[in-house]
Formats: C-alpha cells, sequence, structure tokens
C-alpha cells in the first residue's frame, strides 16, 4: 500500500489489515483508523479516532511541517477511505 512517488516507503498491506482489525477489537469503541507518517522514526504509525472531526487535527501529508503527517484516513467498519 502507498506505492508510488507520492510517498516515502511502501505499507505492507497485512500490517494495515492488522491495524484495522486492532482498531476493531479495542473497547473504547473506535471509528476510523488514520494512517501517519512518522517523519523521525521514518515509519507509518495508526491513529485511531472515534469522532470524525479528530481527522482534522492532523494536517494533509502534502502540506504538513511537524513531525506526524497524514496519509489516509478509514472507516473501521466499512474499510473505506475517506482521506
Amino acid at each position: 500500500m502507498f506505492d508510488g512517488s507520492d510517498f516515502p516507503k511502501s505499507l505492507d498491506e497485512e500490517v494495515f489489515n492488522v491495524w484495522l482489525e486492532n482498531g476493531r477489537l479495542n473497547k473504547i469503541g473506535y471509528n476510523y483508523l488514520l494512517v501517519v507518517w512518522d517523519r523521525y522514526e521514518s515509519a507509518y504509525r495508526p491513529v485511531y479516532a472515534t469522532h470524525r472531526d479528530e481527522i482534522g487535527e492532523y494536517e494533509s501529508y502534502r502540506t504538513s511541517s511537524g513531525r506526524e503527517s497524514l496519509v489516509a484516513a478509514y472507516d473501521l467498519y466499512s474499510e473505506s477511505r475517506i482521506v
């Protein structure tokens, strides 16, 4: 996943599927998975959100100047990409 020149490196699809499952199984009741690029660690990491407006807390990948950049956001249950 996330192959191409727009992304720093690819993400293993199996890792992504584990992130989806972990979000669904969490007792907090998350609804969204945010895939975030950590510039310092040079790695993707999952961020879970309960409300859609939490997605707006992360800037888009192309305009972010901080440590973390939002790459994509998914609905945990429909697995549809939101951002």
